[in-house]
């Protein structure tokens, strides 16, 4: 036998080429299936990929907006906390000083904070309500899975060569 009958690669036949040891045909290339399953499988790992990365950056930036309405949130029970403690008797006692009644400037004082506070919850309502889903992300999935969902075999697009 000659060398060239053991050999495993196989020349060219007609409007084929030769491409980095593989044959393949112009317009009508068939791979075998393991290339293909391959070819998908990276094709599905970049997908996946993409579609955590898309998620991450959306999320991120919602959870900053809803960090901050958390922290305004935070902001108010201080305020209140502390407006109960030392700003309350200092203003009460200047009212006080400007000859109201005791009983009512502390009062005041007290519906005073009570309205600032209620007024740093809206702020912080109002930025949470800001936070919106991963649109972007939620979007591509549905794209995706309707690009996997499978198809009757009598159904399928013409570009899926069928092997005999």
């Amino acid at each position: 036998m000659s060398s060239s009958s053991s050999s495993t690669q196989h020349s060219p036949v007609e409007g084929q080429s030769t491409v980095g040891g593989s044959t393949t045909l112009g317009a009508e290339s068939k791979q075998p299936i393991g290339a293909l399953f391959g070819t998908a499988s990276e094709h599905m790992s970049t997908l996946i990929r993409a579609e955590v990365e898309l998620a991450k950056a959306e999320i991120a930036t919602s959870a900053k907006r809803g960090g901050i309405g958390a922290g305004m949130f935070g902001a108010a029970g201080v305020m209140l906390l502390f407006s109960v403690t030392f700003l309350f008797i200092a203003l009460a006692e200047g009212l006080v000083a400007l000859g109201l009644p005791r009983w009512l400037s502390y009062l005041i004082i007290w519906a005073f904070f009570v309205l600032l506070a209620g007024l740093l919850v809206l702020i912080g309502m109002r930025l949470l309500k800001k936070v919106k889903a991963p649109e972007r992300t939620i979007e591509t999935l549905k794209d995706s899975k309707e690009l996997l969902s499978r198809q009757a075999p009598g159904q399928r697009s013409p570009g899926i060569a069928r092997t005999p």
